[in-house]
């Protein structure tokens, strides 16, 4: 099937739908159309799903802006960090599939996020703009203490967006479990579901998260150091929201593989996340990460 065949069969026919929730689209008195900064720029690696060829857009970004067409949303792409320090207030909301720290070079050769651009990104968050963290989102501005301690104090963009990367293993199957099911963009995916990727571990987690999927640990293979060093843990959050002063953040740490931009399950999840930031939607986003992972800070089983 073709990604434009699937995007009808499966996450943009259910975003057509009437019954709100999953809608990109605002209230119809809403007189422009909604706008998305997606950035990607990648510092030592480059996932496929942000690599271009040449001018042409990226895997991801052209589901953004196709599925944003189809339903009024304007998505601007980018690599280039100099736009931090323009107009933001053109958005709605940012999203971030971005990867290393920003003041390092970039393999795919784009400009690096100022120390003003960051300080503007975070203002703007802080102020009452939308923000969506996608997968390697986690990996940037990332603390200088050792991987496998949970740091008291953490880089200002962390303690925004409410966890850290630590590492991953090999790409696998494993489970979802669904913990908020009233958020946007779960509510007819079940107690779970199971999905193909490459699974960060993660850490540093705000205790004010309200976790949306929990990773099951369990099961996983671990056949290499570095699996049994990622996945022999607790369970621990995977996608979660959180309120940053008069800002609303998401994030998933879904998103590695042009499959899983392709299924059902991540587009439900990734758009319901997009309409709760830009406020077509509410949701009760109540700290719940001490009850639905309790031992999500515990990295060693």
């Amino acid at each position: 099937m073709k990604r434009r065949e699937m995007l009808r069969s499966t996450g943009a026919a259910v975003l057509g739908l009437s019954a709100f929730p999953l809608g990109w689209v605002a209230a119809e008195e809403k007189k422009k159309p909604s706008k998305v900064l997606y950035f990607t720029r990648s510092v030592a690696y480059e996932h496929s799903v942000v690599k271009r060829d040449g001018d042409r857009l990226s895997y991801s970004e052209r589901i953004l802006t196709d599925v944003g067409k189809e339903h009024g949303v304007v998505v601007d792409c980018t690599k280039d960090g100099r736009v931090f320090d323009g107009d933001l207030d053109q958005y709605d909301a940012i999203a971030f599939y971005n990867c290393g720290n920003p003041d390092e070079p970039a393999v795919d050769g784009g400009a690096p996020i100022s120390p003003n651009g960051k300080r503007r990104l975070l203002e703007a968050i802080a102020t009452g703009k939308g923000f969506v963290g996608i997968h390697s989102a986690c990996y940037c501005y990332y603390s200088t203490g050792p991987k496998f301690e949970i740091q008291t104090k953490v880089d200002p963009y962390v303690a925004m967006l409410g966890g850290e990367f630590v590492q991953h293993g090999q790409q696998q199957e494993t489970a979802m479990r669904i913990v908020s099911p009233q958020f946007p963009g779960v509510k007819d995916l079940g107690e779970s579901f199971r999905l193909t990727d490459e699974w960060y571990g993660l850490k540093n987690f705000a205790r004010d998260l309200h976790v949306i999927l929990v990773m099951e640990t369990e099961g996983m293979k671990r056949e290499a150091p570095v699996d049994k060093e990622s996945y022999d843990r607790p369970p621990f959050p995977s996608t979660w929201a959180r309120i940053e002063g008069k800002g609303r953040v998401f994030y998933t740490a879904m998103g590695h593989r042009e499959d899983v931009w392709d299924s059902r399950a991540f587009q439900q999840i990734l758009l319901g996340g997009f309409a709760w930031v830009m406020r077509h939607v509410d949701a009760d986003v109540s700290p719940n990460l001490d009850r639905v992972a309790p031992k999500a800070s515990q990295l060693r089983a």
